[in-house]
């Protein structure tokens, strides 16, 4: 496809002209062969219209890319002839005796073609190797005809079409945006990598945006033609891979291919598959991944595609959004908090204008961008964590001075870390392990662990994201790592709130490795404090269990916060806050509902049952509703309701009796 394209059409029609002058000289040396000679100067055509070329012709093209000899050359242009000249075709035949077909044998080609030998029909040789001709026939091997391959004689005609048995696999790549910039520096170091290096990379980030515009600008100064094939849709057998595989390289010689091999979402079973097929690939090649990829014995450039910097990313912004005024702290804010590529933050400023078109709306561009943007981040995280809504405000949230002081600290670190690292210096000063903001909740079951999370991310406006670590943890090895990086390259994006659940199922106190399985644990523990300290937004991980916490892990939170199992006059306020304004209630009194011995998570339930209860009974929530429901969750909790929690508001009725 390459050489059509800088040929342009004036080289068609000479190779046009080229072709048929050498099916000539071709006609005129079999019409000697049978004994009937034909006149003219076949020849002299032919160096005329070479000589006219632009460009090489076709047919010296192929000999050049796949190192075919003059007998070999002429093989192939045998092969053309009969499908393409009826003269040709017929003499062949005639040449064939009684057989009469009309495609030449390795026989007929040995009497019509000077140089013949027998080493270009080795099954190692170009001919046979990249498939240009097939062998026809199952006769002995000198009358086995030779077929062209079709796609062969599309490239001598000049006619632009890939193979048809890849155009499943392959898809162009977008064409490059002209410019510099970030992506044009990293396209000329790829295109010389290429060009000048191994002729094999990996082109690794997170932005599958930048990855491609990098390969389509890089092709274009190598002057090739980037297409894309994904790494999971090459399964199969082995001898399949090495079929598949030939296909792909002679393609590449003749279309003048950049093969882009996507990796991106690839498992850890396919990339091992990696160094297997770059070994069976002809450079230059490039392999797109979000993390590293093994190349055995390949050499091959390895380049790190960071994501836009914060000021890119604003600059993009503020393209998109055109004379759409936005205070630029408020821009900066956004640009600095959502690490999107591209594409994702010219979608979100198109949903925040289209939200707020008006000039009268101008003050709500800013919340609206910002939401469009939370939003462009969470199809990655969606499919890996649950999503908690965010509703609760600190006034919801009921815990001694101590505890609340320490949680606004943690919000105002989260809302305040891009002036102190970046305005401020600190992110210079200390290496990415430490910019993390991690926290560790320690308490029982429903002290308000979760829901505290749940305070400091709606107070900053950031999407929470509930991760079960009893779910994460793996016990096939490696396979723990794996889960817990893609949770973290997907919350990279939106810096979301990100809470490990049930640490416990990883954490512990460290001993002695004793096997191979306590050695991964180890290392399994280790990761997820490295990237909970060098994650961009806020890490919780909660716990029962504070005494199963060694102390070297303790040293890597920067924050730990106790949750007390609350006295009653924090159930009291609790009660006073659970149920909602518009909830009708008769004879509550929080002080003596404080009187059970229950945490905030569990009264929670009770309120919520009891208005159940009132609304089947078509009643408003009275006391007896509150009894019933707590029956049922000290059941659940398999502890016993006493009459010292229950004296003074509970009375009898349908629904329960008072306790002794």
């Amino acid at each position: 496809m390459a050489h059509n394209t800088d040929a342009g059409e004036h080289w068609l029609q000479a190779n046009q002209a080229m072709l048929t002058a050498l099916f000539d000289v071709l006609h005129q040396r079999l019409a000697e062969v049978l004994g009937r000679p034909v006149g003219g100067s076949p020849q002299a055509e032919a160096a005329r219209c070479r000589a006219a070329m632009p460009a090489p012709p076709a047919t010296e093209r192929l000999a050049a890319l796949f190192g075919l000899d003059p007998f070999a050359s002429d093989l192939v242009l045998l092969a053309a002839a009969v499908e393409l000249d009826g003269r040709i075709a017929a003499q062949v035949a005639e040449l064939d005796g009684p057989a009469g077909r009309s495609l030449p044998s390795i026989a007929t080609a040995f009497r019509a073609l000077p140089g013949a030998h027998w080493s270009a029909f080795a099954p190692g040789a170009p001919l046979r190797r990249w498939r240009l001709i097939e062998l026809d026939g199952e006769a002995r091997f000198t009358a086995r005809c030779l077929r062209l391959d079709e796609r062969v004689l599309h490239f001598l005609l000049g006619l632009p079409a890939l193979d048809a048995r890849l155009e499943a696999l392959l898809r162009p790549l977008p064409a490059a945006a002209p410019g510099g910039g970030r992506i044009g520096a990293l396209a000329e170091r790829l295109a010389v990598g290429l060009a000048e290096g191994p002729g094999f990379a990996v082109l690794s980030g997170r932005d599958p945006s930048a990855l491609g515009e990098a390969v389509a600008a890089a092709a274009v100064r190598l002057g090739r033609v980037p297409m894309r094939l994904e790494l999971a849709e090459l399964s199969g057998l082995p001898s399949e891979h090495e079929a598949l595989t030939r296909l792909l390289q002679r393609e590449a010689a003749l279309s003048g291919l950049l093969l882009v091999v996507g990796a991106e979402e690839a498992d850890d079973a396919a990339l091992r598959g990696v160094p297997g097929l770059l070994a069976r690939l002809a450079p230059p090649c490039v392999v797109l991944a979000r993390g590293g990829v093994p190349t055995g014995e390949v050499t091959a450039l390895r380049i790190d595609c960071a994501g836009l910097s914060a000021p890119e990313r604003m600059e993009v912004l503020r393209t998109a959004l055109g004379r759409r005024a936005v205070d630029a702290g408020a821009l900066a804010a956004v640009a600095g908090q959502f690490d999107l590529p591209a594409p994702a933050l010219r979608a979100a400023a198109a949903r925040a204008t289209a939200q707020a078109p008006g000039r009268r709306q101008r003050g709500k561009l800013h919340p609206a961008l910002w939401e469009a943007a939370r939003a462009e981040a969470r199809p990655l995280l969606d499919d890996l964590a649950e999503r908690l809504e965010t509703k609760a405000s600190w006034d919801d949230l009921v815990l001694p001075p101590a505890q609340m002081t320490v949680l606004r600290q943690i919000a105002a670190q989260v809302g305040h870390r891009l002036r102190v690292y970046d305005q401020w210096g600190f992110r210079d000063r200390l290496s990415s392990r430490g910019l993390g903001i991690t926290a560790l909740f320690v308490g029982a079951s429903g002290t308000g662990k979760t829901f505290a999370a749940e305070v400091i991310a709606g107070a900053l406006s950031l999407d929470l994201y509930r991760i079960d670590l009893s779910a994460v943890v793996s016990k096939y090895i490696g396979e723990t790592e794996k889960n817990l990086r893609r949770i973290f390259d997907a919350a990279e994006a939106g810096g979301a709130v990100l809470l490990f659940d049930e640490a416990d199922a990883l954490f512990g106190k460290r001993s002695e490795v004793k096997d191979s399985h306590d050695r991964y644990a180890n290392i399994e523990v280790g990761y997820l404090l490295q990237r909970m300290e060098s994650y961009g937004g806020l890490a919780v991980l909660t716990t029962n269990m504070k005494q199963n916490l060694d102390q070297a892990f303790m040293r890597r939170i920067r924050f730990v916060v106790e949750f007390p199992f609350p006295g009653a006059e924090e159930r009291a306020a609790i009660w006073q806050r659970v149920f909602p304004a518009a909830l009708p209630h008769e004879g509550l009194d929080p002080a003596r509902l404080a009187q059970m011995n229950l945490p905030g998570g569990a009264i929670r339930n009770v309120a919520l049952n009891a208005a159940f209860l009132a609304a089947a009974d078509g009643q408003v929530v009275r006391p007896a509703h509150v009894l019933a429901a707590a029956r049922s969750e000290y059941a659940k909790l398999e502890k016993p309701l006493t009459g010292s929690e229950t004296r003074g508001w509970a009375e009898a009725g349908r629904w329960a009796e008072a306790g002794p």
